[in-house]
């Protein structure tokens, strides 16, 4: 026969608090069954019980009229203590006066003496020892566990139940984070960060109370505050700024506000703190004010956005969203000649019309959509790619954008390989552009994965170089084929001596690696003679061609078919 395997149970542990033996034996007896009971003879020795870190009780049972220190003393000690008051306490008395006192002092119920029923005595306890842990479950996952604040999903709730019963009162929704929070964390350690959390979340619990007014810490150091409509907030900022420069010593770090006032109640309360955000993040960078309000400009273009953000799919599936191609020429012999393309995005809305890239492509890079963007157009280019094959008999390798985003996704490398496969295309034939901001943000990510891609004998291209700030640092260990020069220095380089000496420098280091150096902007024959005179080997830009759709494209390359028969 099989041994049936015990299941064993931890026992509740419970603590009697009485001077007469006869009723500790008693109820003793009657909890002992289901718990673990422990014994005082007063107050004064429950408290000492209570303060080991050994046990962890789940109800105290006390009697009233005790020496050294009663019950009603108990007590009052007790709604003092906040790891106390989440101990439930029952008193053990016969007096009715006594029970209306001791529960106003934060008993949880009562039981009277004699104890002449015990399946009442154990009842009671069940209930109140339940009723309390489930308590503590929810004040448990009503709090950030960082700051103590609550969480966002009780925050919202909370203002839910407020808006019942005082939507006439004006309201203010406000959020503020720290500038460069994540750089906190990574020199100071985490440990450090969560204190500084812990600190602003305790202040900002003392600061709102007297305001009616209640927070939470909505993700890392993001906060929302949401408070009856004040003149000024000047008094959190302070106290925020205050505790930044208490723990770093200087005054440098920055806390950054949005607010908007008299929120619309005809608008979903998450929406209040989204336009709160907007304005907190309008405010990003600018020193010359602590806090940007939510206005009707902001409205309109938070409106917008939200437009856009809602109707990405639909532009996907009904293809408003459209690939364009600028042509690429190699200008190093007399005569230019067509070498590859790069894809741009357009976006023709059904309503508003041509919307720019640049309106929705930063958008989309900041919330993460531009990955929904970047792989409707590799598969775009990746089928363009191959009509061109099978209709002209040649290839013109085209390069397609990856973000930052795309970069951290485990999936990228077997994406692109998917898509060469199922259009019959080598890596040879499709091109990859990074930002050089994406090199600065993640560098050991990306070179990982570039050197990967590289190995599989895709071509990576740097974009924008020389923009950002760390370029000379990170040449050394770029896996880079081909480098970009930022249009900004081309369109300028014949106005700003500046700007020609970079783009030399920037032609200069491409010459150096062995690669070749590609000048995007170009619009006229002076820009282009002296890139030339450089030794710039690819040209793009209006000089030869807009950006335009993949049946204005076809021209080029019968161009370049026709020349290629004549040479």
């Amino acid at each position: 026969m099989k041994k049936l395997r015990q299941i064993t149970t931890v026992k509740r542990h419970v603590l009697i608090v009485d001077d007469e033996v006869v009723n500790r034996e008693i109820l003793g007896n009657i909890l002992s069954v289901n718990y673990e009971v422990e014994y005082a003879d007063n107050a004064k020795e429950a408290l000492a019980a209570l303060s080991r870190q050994d046990k962890r009780f789940s109800l105290i049972l006390l009697d009233l009229l005790m020496p050294v220190m009663d019950g009603f003393e108990f007590l009052k000690k007790r709604e003092t203590t906040e790891t106390l008051k989440r101990i439930p306490v029952i008193v053990m008395t016969s007096e009715k006066e006594s029970e209306v006192r001791s529960l106003k002092l934060g008993a949880a119920d009562f039981i009277a003496k004699p104890f002449d029923m015990p399946e009442v005595v154990l009842a009671r306890c069940e209930r109140i020892i339940e009723l309390f842990e489930d308590q503590d479950i929810i004040r448990q996952t009503e709090r950030d566990h960082i700051s103590g604040l609550y969480t966002k999903d009780y925050f919202f709730e909370y203002i839910r139940q407020i808006e019942l019963w005082s939507r006439d009162i004006p309201r203010d929704a406000i959020v503020f984070d720290i500038e460069q929070f994540h750089l906190v964390n990574e020199f100071c350690g985490r440990d450090f960060g969560d204190r500084l959390l812990a600190e602003i979340g305790s202040a900002l619990k003392n600061e709102l109370a007297p305001m009616n007014a209640i927070a939470c810490r909505a993700d890392a150091d993001t906060f929302y505050i949401f408070a009856t409509h004040q003149e000024n907030y000047d008094n959190i900022r302070n106290i925020v700024q205050g505790i930044l420069t208490e723990f770093f010593e200087v005054n440098h770090i920055r806390v950054r506000f949005g607010l908007w006032e008299n929120v619309d109640r005809n608008v979903e309360i998450e929406a209040w703190f989204d336009r709160a955000k907007a304005a907190c993040d309008k405010n990003r960078g600018d020193l010359t004010q602590a806090f940007t309000r939510y206005n009707n400009e902001m409205h309109s273009r938070y409106m917008f956005e939200e437009t856009l953000i809602r109707d990405l799919q639909s532009a996907i599936d009904n293809k408003n969203l459209v690939v364009y191609y600028q042509p690429k020429f190699n200008i190093e012999g007399d005569i230019p000649r067509l070498t590859s393309a790069e894809a741009l995005i357009r976006w023709i809305h059904p309503t508003l019309g041509f919307i720019s890239p640049g309106d929705f492509i930063p958008l989309f890079e900041g919330n993460g959509l531009i990955q929904k963007v970047d792989n409707f157009v590799w598969n775009e280019v990746a089928k363009q790619i191959r009509k061109w094959k099978d209709e002209f008999g040649v290839t013109v390798p085209v390069s397609v954008n990856v973000s930052r985003i795309d970069i951290l996704d485990p999936e990228l490398e077997t994406k692109l390989m998917r898509l060469l496969e199922e259009n019959g295309l080598s890596p040879e034939e499709y091109m990859l552009e990074v930002t050089e901001s994406a090199y600065c943000e993640n560098m050991e990510r990306l070179i990982e994965v570039i050197k990967n891609l590289r190995k599989k004998g895709f071509r990576i291209e740097m974009d924008d170089f020389g923009a950002g700030y760390s370029s000379l640092n990170m040449i050394t260990t770029l896996p880079i084929d081909i480098l970009k020069i930022d249009m900004s220095f081309v369109r300028n380089m014949e106005k700003d001596e500046r700007n020609l000496k970079l783009v030399e420098l920037v032609v200069g280091i491409a010459k150096f690696l062995k690669i070749p150096a590609v000048a995007e902007g170009v619009e006229t024959q002076s820009q282009l003679d002296t890139l030339k005179g450089m030794g710039c080997q690819i040209i793009q830009g209006y000089f030869f061609s807009k950006p335009v759709p993949p049946k204005d494209f076809v021209p080029f390359i019968e161009k370049e078919l026709e020349r290629r028969r004549g040479a």
